[in-house]
Parts: C-alpha cells; sequence; structure tokens
C-alpha cells in the first residue's frame, strides 16, 4: 500500500483536509499522514467546512514534519508552496508535487469550500495516480 505524507506550514486547514478527503476517498488503497512544517491545531472552521460533506476530521491532530522520516513515504504533497522549504529527502520522493493552494485561514467560508473542493480534486487525481504505481 502506497503511503502519502501530505505537508503545509502549520498543518491546520489544507494539509489537513486532504488527509480527511485521502483517507476517505483512498480508503483501502493507500495510507495517508499530514504534517506541517510547524505544528499547531486543526483548524475549526476545516473542521466545519469537512463535516458539511460528510468527512470527519476532529480525530486528526497537527503534527510537525520533524516527527516522521521521508523514507517511510512513497509521495509528498505540499500544499501551501513550502516545497522549496522542506528538507531534500522529502522532496526526493517517487512522487513529489506542490499544489501551492491560497490559506483559507482568516477568510470568509466561502474561500474554505473553495479550497476544500480544489484538494478534493487533486486528491482524487492522486489516489488514480498512485493506484497506476502499485
Amino acid at each position: 500500500m502506497k503511503k502519502v505524507m501530505f505537508v503545509c506550514k502549520r498543518n491546520s486547514c489544507r494539509s489537513q483536509m486532504a488527509e480527511g478527503f485521502a483517507k476517505t476517498l483512498g480508503q483501502g488503497q493507500i495510507e495517508v499522514t499530514s504534517s506541517g512544517l510547524e505544528a499547531s491545531r486543526v483548524h475549526p472552521t476545516a473542521i466545519k467546512v469537512m463535516e458539511e460533506i460528510g468527512i470527519n476530521i476532529t480525530e486528526q491532530t497537527s503534527d510537525p514534519l520533524s516527527d516522521f522520516k521521508a523514507e517511510d513515504y512513497d509521495a509528498v504533497i505540499s500544499l501551501c508552496g513550502c516545497g522549496v522549504n522542506l528538507p531534500q529527502e522529502w522532496v526526493l520522493r517517487d512522487i513529489f508535487e506542490d499544489w501551492e493552494l491560497e490559506d483559507p485561514d482568516g477568510k470568509p467560508i466561502e474561500t474554505f469550500h473553495r479550497v476544500r473542493d480544489e484538494i478534493k480534486a487533486r486528491v482524487e487525481s492522486l489516489i488514480s495516480k498512485l493506484s497506476k504505481l502499485s
């Protein structure tokens, strides 16, 4: 089973939504973790917009990337353009993508909805790509 790491600056909104989508849409196909260059909390609005579509991310935690080993993952996805700040070993995995999605933190709920929907489409594409590598 392929292992995916979603990473963001604070592991609060985008990477948490990506983890929720990947765990739900890729259930039984991929293993998923998310982390941040620094840890914070799972953003309450991220929890809310995911609950609106039936995905519960309340049990997810915000963890620092330094808690994990790059060699344990097949794919690394940066959601915020932070790829340039990642240690080299993370960027050199089989799949590395930097999605550079807008940070919805502090913005209206419509921004959370748009970013959530963009993440869903990209996660679906990623799962499809990973299934072809098996």
